[in-house]
């Protein structure tokens, strides 16, 4: 995955018309997965950082392929909620379904690792103006680097370009 200069300030339902959304969507789909999980790479983000980010490519992808791509939002799942909520993502799996699973930083949630963990694959989410290196090595680190399939840079300010 390449950097992008992706913005999060317009209305979620507007993004998915944008063509670097789109470009995403595309590097994305092509990494062969039915669960992703989108992590991101540090604390500072607004709380519906991936949320956001996954209902946008989930609508991207919905108009690519034609079919219902699901939204798991994991950003408040308690630990005693953990299984159930892995195995109704399983479950959407096995019948077929795309699942596009919203994470919060793993310094913030004690399920975070467990959750990607159980995804087919994950995508590590960069808030450029907020979130360290440190921590972006420490998510990769304790999920393994081997279960992402690339990251993703966004800005919170739309006007700030990519360096």
């Amino acid at each position: 995955m390449s950097n992008a200069n992706l913005a999060l300030r317009e209305p979620p339902e507007e993004l998915w018309k944008r063509a670097d959304w789109q470009r995403m969507w595309l590097s994305v789909w092509t990494q062969n997965w039915t669960s992703l999980a989108l992590v991101p790479a540090g604390t500072g983000a607004p709380p519906d950082f991936t949320l956001t980010i996954a209902a946008t490519l989930a609508r991207v992808g919905m108009t690519h392929l034609g079919v219902p791509i699901h939204v798991a939002d994991g950003t408040q799942v308690r630990l005693s909620h953990i299984v159930p909520f892995i195995e109704e993502v399983r479950n959407q799996q096995h019948s077929g379904d795309l699942i596009l699973i919203a994470l919060p930083p793993v310094r913030e949630s004690p399920v975070t690792v467990s959750i990607a963990q159980s995804a087919s694959n994950a995508l590590l989410c960069v808030l450029l103006e907020t979130m360290t290196s440190l921590e972006g090595r420490e998510t990769l680190a304790k999920i393994g680097k081997d279960r992402f399939i690339g990251s993703v840079v966004f800005h919170a300010e739309p006007s700030k370009p990519l360096k």
